[in-house]
C-alpha cells in the first residue's frame, strides 16, 4: 500500500476501535455502573417515598443531587453510551432549561472527547432576551432539516416535551428524531400507558433510557447495589403501576 494510505487506514484504524471501546466494549455494563453511579451519588435511594401523584413508591430518583464536576463529566458519558448504542443520527444535541442545560454541554464534550466528533448543542432561555442578539436560544443556530435530540433527566407527564416542541419549531424545520432520559420507571400515568409511551403516541417521538426500573431490580438481584431488603417492595409496586 503507499504509506500515505497506510497512514490514513492506521488513523481510521485507531479512531473505530476507540469508539468501540468507549461505545461498544463497555456496551454490556454501562447500564449497571450507571445504576451503581446513581446510588453513590445519592440520586436513587429506596425506603418509602410519597410521589407528585400521591403514589408510595419504594424507590426515589432525585436528579437534583448531581452536584460534582466529577458527577456531570460521568453523566455526559452515559448519555453518550445511551446515544451510540441506539443508533441515534443527531445534528444537535438540545438541553431545555434548565436541568437539560448542563446535560446537553456534558454529552457534547464526552462525544468528542471519546471520539473526536464535535456534536452541536444549544439550550433555550426561559426569558427572551431583548437586547444584543435577542431571541430565546442560545448556542448553536438550528437550520431546516436538522435532526435534533432532545437531552432530559427524566419524562413524568410529557409536559416538558409539549412545551419544547414549539420552540424548536419556531426557530427551523427541524425533525425531534429522539429524547434521552436517564431512568424510565414505565409505570402508568393517568391512563393506562407511561408517559414515554404517550410521548410516543402523541408526537411519534421515541424515548430512550439509560436505564429502566427493570434494569434497577436486576441490578439489586445480581448485587450490583444494595437493596434486596427493598426488592420485594419494587416488584409489588410494579405490577401496581407498572406497564
Amino acid at each position: 500500500l503507499p504509506y500515505f494510505l497506510e497512514i490514513a487506514l492506521k488513523i481510521w484504524y485507531i479512531q473505530n476501535i476507540k469508539i468501540y471501546i468507549f461505545f461498544g466494549g463497555k456496551k454490556m455494563s454501562y447500564k449497571k455502573d450507571f445504576i451503581k453511579f446513581m446510588c453513590d451519588a445519592g440520586v436513587l435511594t429506596f425506603g418509602e417515598f410519597t410521589l407528585k401523584s400521591g403514589r408510595k413508591a419504594p424507590y426515589f430518583i432525585n436528579t437534583g443531587n448531581y452536584k460534582t464536576g466529577e458527577h456531570i463529566a460521568k453523566l455526559g458519558e452515559f448519555y453518550a453510551q445511551c446515544l451510540a448504542e441506539n443508533g441515534i443520527d443527531s445534528d444537535v444535541l438540545y438541553g431545555p432549561a434548565y436541568k437539560g442545560i448542563p446535560l446537553a454541554v456534558s454529552v457534547a464534550i464526552a462525544v468528542y472527547n471519546e471520539t473526536g466528533r464535535s456534536m452541536n448543542y444549544c439550550f433555550n432561555r426561559k426569558e427572551a432576551k431583548d437586547h444584543g442578539e435577542g431571541g430565546v436560544m442560545v448556542g448553536y443556530k438550528m437550520k431546516d432539516g436538522d435532526n435534533v435530540t432532545i437531552i432530559e433527566d427524566v419524562i413524568t407527564a410529557g409536559t416538558a416535551i409539549r412545551e419544547t416542541l414549539p420552540l424548536l419549531k419556531a426557530t427551523a424545520d427541524v425533525n425531534v428524531n429522539a429524547v434521552i432520559i436517564s431512568v424510565d420507571r414505565m409505570e402508568k400515568g393517568k391512563g393506562e400507558k407511561s408517559a414515554v409511551q404517550e410521548v410516543y403516541d402523541e408526537f411519534g417521538i421515541r424515548v430512550y433510557p439509560i436505564v429502566t426500573v427493570v434494569d434497577i431490580i436486576e441490578a439489586i438481584e445480581d448485587g450490583t447495589i444494595d437493596g434486596k431488603e427493598h426488592l420485594e417492595a419494587m416488584k409489588k409496586y410494579r405490577e401496581t403501576y407498572g406497564i
